[in-house]
């Protein structure tokens, strides 16, 4: 089994339309980790989060608004032979991407980005209410680069 290493934009993207969630990493002002699980939206190379307006994460990100995500749809447990330890492995696929967040404060562009997120978990047309829209904190990031692996490929 091997490690492949995906630069096809088409595959990157699969990976992540594969995800529920994806991890969004952080380094608060101390330069201390913190990584949150967050459902999300991904259009056109842009990807869309949502949260609450204050938090630990909107202080860190007002700091410092770079930010790291993992995508990581469902693994596989896979061996070569069942009874050496070592020949077993996940195979799965990931997306590390590294960008900065900007928080969306236009309420049409907030609906567009929630719509996108919405599409990600459902093809039910949905609506959302202006006070609702008001009180949600947009995520948009862009970017900077992104790399993909597919791990525990048989050799051919």
């Amino acid at each position: 089994m091997k490690t492949v290493i995906h630069t096809d934009s088409e595959y990157i993207e699969a990976v992540i339309q594969q995800c529920d969630v994806c991890f969004v990493g952080m380094a608060d002002p101390d330069g201390a980790p913190y990584v949150l699980p967050m459902n999300f939206g991904y259009s056109a190379g842009v990807l869309y989060l949502h949260s609450a307006q204050e938090g630990r994460s909107i202080d860190i990100l007002k700091r410092n608004p770079k930010v790291c995500v993992a995508f990581n749809p469902q693994n596989e447990l896979v061996w070569q032979h069942p009874g050496m330890a070592c020949s077993y492995r996940m195979r799965g696929s990931s997306v590390i991407a590294w960008g900065t967040v900007v928080f969306e404060e236009d309420m049409d562009r907030k609906k567009a980005a929630l719509d996108i997120l919405m599409k990600q978990y459902t093809t039910t047309e949905t609506q959302f209410s202006d006070p609702a829209v008001a009180n949600v904190k947009i995520w948009r990031i862009t970017f900077d680069k992104v790399t993909c692996k597919e791990f525990g490929a048989p050799h051919k």
